[in-house]
């Protein structure tokens, strides 16, 4: 069996990475891939956004599944155009991708479905959001309508901040056309969580619950990044919540989605805000979460590959996917400067004693090989992911194998799952 993974990051690493451990024993493709997909797949050199070129190397090698991990294509329409081919995709088609890459299709669908999230409205004039300020408490959310490689989401404290947000994205067009359109948000205060469901286009699986860490330093300090780290289980999500999720958030999307003719299959990734009035969420995603798969799953037993063909089919079923009791944490290591600018090239040391420590797994989110050697190639440069018996265990063993690594300007947090550890019992 032949499978293409399209990416290049951390997530597509440990999606080649489990999906290799099925019993099939897969020949793995990856587009572009990285230094660490090289170890277990062959790499493809196309560009997980250049679909043309992508369909022509299906076309040619005819793989029998292709996974897609990043949004891009997938906004792009790569399921649709595979599809045409006759070729066989894991993730929604364009339509339903909107609901990452438009937020105010998503939010137009959740207040179709009866959905909780936060209040909102939509601008595309500087003047009118400014004016509608008024209508808001501080601190506020403006939220670019489209993707903006997660940096278009800003948390206003004071009338200041939110007229510059505005400004920034309708007038000086900060994120060129993904930032035409704005939201405006009221800001939800409480605990963030994050549910990635296998869909089928009428039922879905939930994976178990995660967290991820945004912000760049400890104790949540600093500007927002694509995720520092992540942890599963996340304790702030109940067993009890969990029927509700999939009853008031995952399936009536689903439907909804149907109603208008649109079938998600694929991964349906909610973004929720645990609050004292109850489960709301915050954004939804069309693929796996990252940095949360490379914690999640570690943590699928058995064969995934079934499940994944089953959500293209129609015909998903609960024992297709089989959770471990284990729990599992990841830590970025980030290069220097980022998420503001980096360098590239730098060697990284330690990369097998790290990889050789027992529950130990070093997905490679930004690396390239050059002249023999794993360097450098982006702002999040590796995913150290650990399982354990407990979540301490795991975390503890996750920091001890980024002690194996090093590479000049490294950082990463400290505090990978501290909300968990803070809770009271």
């Amino acid at each position: 069996m032949k499978i293409l993974v399209v990416g290049g990051g951390g997530r597509e690493h440990a999606i080649a990475w489990r999906l290799s451990q099925d019993s099939c024993q897969p020949t793995v493709f990856c587009a572009p891939g990285n230094a660490g997909t090289a170890a277990i797949a062959q790499n493809v050199p196309v560009a997980a956004e250049d679909v043309p070129a992508l369909l022509a190397w299906a076309e040619a090698h005819r793989p029998d599944l292709t996974v897609v991990g990043p949004e891009i294509p997938l906004c792009l329409g790569i399921t649709d155009t595979f599809n045409a081919a006759g070729l066989r995709v894991f993730g929604p088609v364009q339509a339903a991708a909107r609901m990452e890459g438009s937020k105010l299709f998503a939010k137009e669908i959740m207040a179709a479905a009866g959905v909780p999230t936060a209040k909102a409205l939509a601008f595309e004039s500087a003047a009118a959001a400014e004016a509608a300020l008024d209508d808001f408490n501080m601190p506020l959310v403006i939220k670019a309508d489209g993707l903006a490689a997660g940096k278009g989401v800003v948390i206003a404290h004071t009338r200041l901040e939110a007229e510059a947000a505005i400004r920034s994205m309708l007038v000086e067009a900060a994120f060129g056309k993904a930032g035409a359109k704005i939201l405006i948000e009221e800001f939800l205060e409480g605990e963030e969580a994050s549910i990635l469901a296998l869909v089928d286009g009428e039922r879905a699986v939930l994976l178990p619950p995660s967290q991820d860490h945004k912000r760049v330093f400890d104790n949540d300090q600093g500007p927002n990044t694509g995720g520092m780290g992540a942890y599963t289980p996340a304790p702030v999500v109940t067993d009890a919540m969990l029927p509700v999720i999939m009853d008031s958030v995952i399936l009536p999307v689903v439907r909804e989605l149907a109603k208008r003719g649109i079938v998600y299959k694929g991964v349906l990734y909610a973004g929720l805000m645990i609050t004292a009035q109850g489960i709301k969420v915050l954004e939804f995603n069309a693929r796996f979460g990252d940095p949360e798969t490379e914690a999640v799953l570690p943590r699928i037993g058995g064969d995934l590959i079934p499940a994944l063909q089953a959500c293209i089919d129609g015909t998903l079923d609960s024992s297709l996917v089989k959770i471990k009791p284990e729990a599992a944490a990841t830590v970025i290591m980030a290069a220097g400067g980022y998420p503001g600018k980096y360098a590239k090239g730098t060697v990284i040391h330690g990369l097998d004693a790290a990889a050789d420590r027992p529950d130990c797994f070093v997905f490679h989110a930004g690396t390239a090989l050059q002249d023999g050697e794993v360097v450098t190639a982006g702002g999040r440069v590796l995913a150290v992911t650990a399982i354990g018996p407990d979540l301490k265990t795991a975390v503890g063993r996750a920091y001890e194998a980024v002690a194996e690594i090093s590479f000049e300007g490294s950082h990463y947090r400290h505090d990978i799952a501290h909300r968990a550890f803070g809770r009271k019992l």
